[in-house]
């Protein structure tokens, strides 16, 4: 292929669609990179070119382009049963799905609702554990707590529990208030000092106060901004004396990012009230979202009064494609995928760990397969500027404003974690000294 048919569909892509989290009018100025075809950790441009794709393409690869396991799932799912509307209907893929997500909190969070993307599940919890209360008699519990710093998605309801500043300040005057609590941060050292914040409003507040919601462990919008596991027990224990429900975001960390499949595991604690999974489910290719909740949740509904129903559903719910690659994706961690990601972890680990000691770096930090630095004196427009010159190096990648981070299929070896930490030193060097 020619870089003329590159720039045709650069040209053609910019004419018709509005891409996501892009001002067009920049892009208009650095147009989307063309990719003809994917396959394992690399993307192919028209003109052959490779890129490892090191974000796992908004964080939702698991094992790889045009994985063969998960293409048969699907190919055979669709000659089978395509799709059929949950509302009256059920179908094998959704049930056993249900049942296997289950399974993995000991039947903790035993009933699921099926959305078609990670904010509609942040919407799907927040409107349950309103509904629920108000079934319960508890109507003036209607109010919400998130994270400094946090992201849930960019949706209205969504929005409103979401605090950064780029996605939510526009549509402000729609979004309903939520309290905004000071967010655990290692790199600070204050989980004492935010739990300490979130039992102050809670003892406030918690007549009123319906629902806590929080990213375990990795609050990946922010920058990668990592906290302990003692954190989420301390607030766990907080939810429940206060009776409070807790949301536990698991959107972009579930699926053995953090390096077990749930990231509350982690926190050897009870279950959060609501956990929530997309992205990773479906290793990257279909759109689907669940929404994990307790049967105290559930019962709260049950009722023949139609108005006392949880009335949330979209055309495609539970499709049986998406669900079809979600229960191969079980497969895959019930064949042993956590063991093989714990060595693959370890792999990045070392291969990074002198990066640690450039002194243009800071707070390199990891989690299962997540890996992070924050740059010193980054300059302005280092996000761009990195994304831009990684490409040279075989290498896509986006920064969150000065933090550069790795979240890679679940494909490393050590040849492979030794080209990242190249491909990541070789363009750090070359934005830095062009910065100069």
């Amino acid at each position: 292929m020619s870089l003329a048919v590159q720039e045709d569909w650069q040209r053609r892509s910019l004419g018709s669609i509005w891409h996501p989290c892009t001002q067009m009018a920049r892009a208009a100025k650095l147009p989307p990179l063309p990719m003809a075809r994917g396959e394992g950790a690399w993307l192919f441009d028209h003109q052959g070119r490779r890129y490892f794709d090191a974000c796992s393409s908004w964080w939702v690869n698991l094992f790889g382009h045009s994985d063969a396991g998960l293409s048969t799932a699907i190919k055979s799912q669709l000659d089978t049963l395509p799709h059929v509307m949950l509302a009256g209907c059920t179908h094998e893929p959704a049930v056993r799905l249900a049942e296997r997500l289950s399974a993995r909190t000991s039947g903790a969070l035993g009933h699921v609702c099926f959305g078609s993307d990670g904010a509609s599940a942040v919407e799907i919890a927040l409107k349950q554990s309103f509904h629920s209360w108000r079934n319960r008699g508890r109507t003036e519990k209607r109010e919400f707590v998130c994270l400094k710093n946090g992201y849930h998605g960019e949706t209205i309801g969504a929005l409103a529990v979401t605090d950064v500043a780029i996605f939510r300040d526009a549509y402000d005057p729609l979004l309903m208030r939520a309290h905004i609590v000071e967010s655990p941060d290692s790199r600070l050292n204050n989980e004492a000092q935010a739990l300490a914040a979130m039992r102050a409003l809670l003892e406030a507040r918690h007549d009123h106060i319906a629902a806590v919601i929080v990213e375990p462990l990795i609050q990946g919008a922010a920058g990668m901004v990592m906290h302990e596991p003692s954190y989420l027990r301390g607030l766990r224990a907080l939810c429940s004396e206060f009776e409070v429900h807790l949301i536990a975001d698991e959107i972009a960390v579930g699926c053995g990012r953090s390096g077990t499949f749930f990231a509350w595991e982690q926190a050897d604690a009870p279950w959060p009230d609501f956990l929530l999974l997309s992205k990773g489910i479906t290793g990257g290719t279909l759109p689907l979202s669940l929404v994990l909740t307790t049967d105290e949740v559930y019962q709260a509904f049950w009722s023949e009064d139609v108005s006392r129903g949880f009335l949330h559903s979209h055309s495609y719910t539970g499709n049986a494609l998406a669900c079809a690659a979600a229960n191969a994706v079980l497969d895959r961690f019930d064949a042993g995928q956590l063991a093989r990601n714990r060595e693959q972890a370890t792999l990045l680990a070392e291969a990074f760990a002198p990066l640690a000691a450039d002194a243009r770096i800071a707070n390199q930090r990891q989690r299962g397969m997540v890996l992070a630095f924050d740059v010193i004196d980054a300059g302005p427009g280092f996000a761009e500027r990195f994304h831009l010159a990684a490409r040279t190096h075989e290498l896509l990648i986006r920064p969150i404003g000065h933090t550069v981070y790795l979240m890679p299929p679940y494909l490393i070896d050590a040849p492979t974690a030794q080209f990242l930490v190249e491909a990541v030193q070789a363009t750090l060097n070359e934005v830095l000294s062009h910065a100069s």
